[in-house]
């Protein structure tokens, strides 16, 4: 017997709350109100363009075009080259990946990453103890929903 395929419906759906916890994310990161009709909305699935729409200020404050994906098979490549080709001018391209009973995963470019690994002001020390204080709250997180 095989695995039982979702509707195109509920897979959308599941699209949709990714694309809307990312939207939030940002907003909680910025400060900046999200929603339609905001400066930072979730597109519609369909459209084109990144999964979260960034407008003046918002783009400013968080310069990355946003590509999500809510699925159980991963085609990291194929996705990343998606989140390359709708990267909007001036931005960096994120990929935020998710599959059911896992937390959401950033993927963006290597060198970006070390590039702001190295503006960070933190000492190896402290950034350790952040890393450790970052892990704790996980677990916390993890305990509250059932999890390990």
């Amino acid at each position: 017997m095989g695995k039982k395929r979702i509707s195109v419906q509920s897979a959308k759906a599941k699209g949709r709350r990714l694309q809307q916890w990312m939207m939030r994310k940002i907003s909680e990161l910025t400060g900046i109100p999200c929603g339609k009709d905001e400066l930072i909305a979730s597109r519609e699935m369909g459209q084109s363009g990144t999964d979260v729409r960034l407008i003046g200020k918002a783009q400013e404050a968080f310069p990355w075009s946003v590509e999500c994906k809510y699925q159980e098979t991963w085609s990291i490549p194929k996705w990343i080259k998606q989140a390359k080709e709708n990267q909007k001018k001036g931005t960096d391209w994120l990929l935020v990946i998710k599959r059911n009973q896992h937390e959401p995963i950033i993927v963006f470019d290597a060198e970006v990453f070390f590039y702001l690994l190295s503006k960070t002001k933190s000492t190896p020390q402290l950034t350790k103890k952040k890393t450790k204080l970052i892990l704790k709250k996980k677990k916390l997180i993890l305990k509250k929903k059932g999890g390990k």
